[in-house]
């Protein structure tokens, strides 16, 4: 009997850790927000505790309670079957995952060589342990693999250094702030690639392992502009990414409420992104968002300057004429006007970016002609504010991520339609103690909308309070479990005219 638990507990075991390896991975492999992970869902671990009590059964009831731990472990074989084809973005075997399951199947197999000197009476619980530890299992192999992996680490970054070493001519760009960082990026680089052989960090590589993977796969000998995004949650990350790419330029889109949960407060954020600032002090030129108060309060004492739609920045954009396919604008850069400008991006927030990023093209060479034909290529970043058409219904996609001025300038894109107007939205999450408030807030700003769906109805509560405080119509009011279905009930819904749907953050699936 215990030799059929023991089968059945070391298969649950493989399936319920490949589940805690997803969401460790989703965790960026950081023990402490695994931890609270784990904290959050306490409800996950009622199997876990179900099986514990049979295992101590089996030591009064033998048998009888074998029986009821192999039915048992059936029913968690199946709840934890793998649905990787349902995850948003599934389970990636790398090289660390791969170690860290070994990891595992040793101290597994540690675990059941227990039962070689308990009595038999004790084989059962023996048996069901692994099952048992399984939420724990990857972060107990995590500790045991962190010389491992400090090493591989290591090895890695020393090599991404020798490369860019190997660079001398390289120039250098690290880009960072509360929002808008992957957006400046895309722009930037799409300026600089009429002038320049440019390498850019791909999506949201923006972390000492991302940015280490670009160089070691992708940066080449004829590579001239190398610019990175850079990307933290906690105070010292920044000043870890520069430490890697040396930047002599740096670009500081914006200091606000986002990732509150680990920076604890808007100061610890300024002091983060401010490690780019001390990077590129006396190596080069700072750019600051000048649009943004926090930042405009704190300049730091080094070469800068300040890029916005504000007329007393070095860079500013004027004359901004905003529209549902494009916007028109002018631009004066340090006393210098370049007037008719176009671009295919839409909204204001969107040409501030633009502002910054011209800014640095043009400080390094680029001309004003180039700079006007880069232009109309610009094109959001992927899930921010992208726009796709399918069957007369506009979808704009803000879905990567979500903070209260993004999402506010979202709605405003929205509102620039002609035509029935659709928020899907799970709302914004790490803002810490603020975030109620600030879904809350969220929710009074989407009562412009003509419906709307809130993805949860926990996570979502605050949206849907502030919602309705404003008088807004209970019946355009929709709450569902996840995106696909609001995407089907909003297609579905009657219209006399075209539809435009607001994607405002998709959470993964660790929430």
């Amino acid at each position: 009997m215990w030799i059929a638990v023991l089968v059945l507990s070391v298969v649950a075991t493989g399936f319920a850790v490949r589940r805690h390896m997803h969401m460790f991975q989703l965790n960026q492999y950081v023990t402490r927000t695994q931890a609270s992970w784990l904290a959050d869902h306490r409800s996950s671990w009622i199997p876990q505790i179900v099986a514990v009590l049979i295992g101590a059964l089996a030591l009064v009831w033998g048998v009888g309670a074998g029986v009821i731990a192999i039915v048992w472990l059936l029913i968690a074989l199946w709840a934890n079957r793998p649905k990787a084809a349902q995850a948003k973005k599934p389970l990636v075997f790398t090289s660390r995952v791969i170690r860290m399951l070994v990891a595992v199947g040793v101290l597994v197999v540690l675990v059941l060589l227990l039962g070689l000197v308990v009595p038999t009476r004790a084989l059962t619980l023996v048996a069901i342990l692994p099952y048992v530890l399984s939420p724990v299992w990857v972060i107990i192999a995590n500790a045991v693999n962190s010389p491992i992996e400090a090493g591989v680490r290591q090895r890695y970054l020393d090599e991404a250094k020798r490369l860019l070493a190997s660079h001398p001519r390289l120039i250098r760009i690290g880009i960072t702030g509360s929002y808008g960082k992957t957006s400046v990026k895309y722009y930037l680089a799409t300026l600089l690639k009429g002038h320049f052989n440019v390498l850019m960090t791909p999506e949201s590589y923006n972390t000492p392992m991302g940015i280490t993977k670009t160089i070691r796969a992708e940066l080449r000998a004829t590579h001239e502009v190398f610019v990175c995004e850079m990307g933290a949650e906690r105070i010292g990350e920044i000043a870890a990414d520069c430490d890697l790419v040396d930047p002599q330029i740096g670009v500081i889109t914006a200091i606000g409420e986002q990732h509150l949960v680990t920076f604890g407060s808007q100061a610890a954020i300024l002091q983060t992104k401010m490690e780019l600032a001390q990077a590129v002090r006396g190596k080069g030129m700072l750019y600051l968002n000048g649009d943004n108060e926090i930042l405009r309060a704190n300049q730091p004492d080094q070469d800068r300057q300040l890029y916005g739609l504000r007329t007393d920045s070095d860079t500013y954009a004027y004359d901004v004429d905003v529209h549902s396919s494009g916007t028109t604008f002018s631009l004066s850069h340090k006393g210098s006007r370049i007037t008719g400008l176009s671009t295919p991006l839409i909204g204001t927030h969107a040409i501030l970016n633009v502002a910054g990023a011209a800014a640095v093209a043009l400080d390094l060479g680029v001309t004003p002609d180039e700079l006007r034909a880069q232009l109309k290529k610009l094109a959001p970043a992927p899930h921010r504010l992208a726009m796709s058409r399918s069957g007369g219904v506009t979808i704009i996609d803000d879905a990567y991520n979500s903070n209260p001025a993004g999402a506010k300038a979202a709605l405003d894109t929205l509102m620039l339609f002609d035509a029935t107007r659709i928020l899907i939205t799970p709302g914004m999450v790490e803002l810490g103690e603020r975030q109620d408030a600030l879904n809350e807030a969220f929710g009074a700003q989407a009562a412009v909308c003509d419906h709307v769906f809130l993805v949860g109805a926990k996570q979502t509560r605050p949206i849907a309070k502030g919602l309705l405080d404003t008088g807004y119509d209970p019946a355009k009011l929709t709450v569902v479990e996840d995106v696909k279905d609001a995407l089907a009930r909003a297609h579905a819904l009657p219209s006399p005219g075209e539809k435009v749907i607001l994607l405002e953050n998709d959470l993964p699936d660790n929430y």
